[in-house]
């Protein structure tokens, strides 16, 4: 057994760990699979529509609409998705034997991936300073969890991020459900809308960086092997 894999062993045992306790996995300190100086957010996203303007309003009032018209079901379903993320948001596409229970190197996988949409999208954020809605507004009453601190800022939406890129990365491990697992990161993202904490504009510019990621993190010879390891082991365990 190589250096690498006895590493990438221990890391899923801890990761499992974790997961199994209830607990999000740590972030590490530093970048994975890509680093800010490989992809610099704030210089490829249009800047967000400015306060008043006649799209940040529209922007607004949808968030206001959503607010008055979603159900208790919905609900429920937006703060399930506001507390988990990580590639196993997509269980309903893939069924009760994908968790991180069967699965470890593929959560260890995962807890890499979002590492490092905060290491990528953390800098976008604090250059746009886009307000969140109820920091902007305080009729927006969202049901998800929130931080007081206004800097904790709107553009792009870091769980949208991480919802486009752990899809991205299952549609490499099991293509036969591309569709469906792109139309649950799309619903992914649009439970942060329904939440009140994100604006539309922010939704679609994690898409676009979840993408530029991505096409970073391929080249990456660790991504690369965690990404074999996963793949054989879900398809393993989905018998596919």
């Amino acid at each position: 057994m190589t250096n690498f894999h006895s590493k990438l062993i221990i890391g899923a045992i801890t990761a499992f760990s974790l997961l199994s306790a209830g607990a999000p996995a740590p972030k590490p300190h530093k970048p994975v699979f890509i680093s800010p100086e490989q992809l610099d957010v704030a210089s490829i996203l249009p800047n967000p529509p400015g306060d008043n303007s006649i799209q940040a309003l529209a922007e607004l009032a949808e968030v206001h609409h959503l607010q008055d018209t979603r159900q208790a079901a919905q609900i429920l379903h937006v703060k399930a998705d506001d507390a988990e993320e990580d590639i196993f948001v997509f269980k309903n596409v893939l069924g009760d034997k994908f968790s991180p229970a069967n699965l470890p190197l593929t959560a260890l996988l995962s807890a890499h991936v979002h590492n490092d949409e905060g290491v990528i999208v953390g800098p976008a954020k604090k250059y746009f300073h886009r307000l969140r809605p109820f920091n902007y507004q305080s009729s927006v009453k969202p049901v998800c969890k929130t931080n007081s601190n206004m800097d904790d800022y709107s553009y792009p939406s870091g769980h949208s991020t991480t919802g486009y890129l752990e899809a991205l990365v299952l549609t490499m491990i099991v293509p036969e459900k591309r569709d469906a697992i792109l139309a649950r990161a799309d619903d992914y993202a649009h439970s942060r809308v329904v939440c009140g904490v994100h604006y539309r504009t922010d939704v679609e510019a994690s898409k676009s960086v979840a993408y530029a990621m991505i096409g970073v993190m391929m080249n990456n010879a660790q991504f690369k092997e965690e990404l074999k390891a996963a793949r054989s082991e879900t398809r393993r365990a989905l018998g596919i």
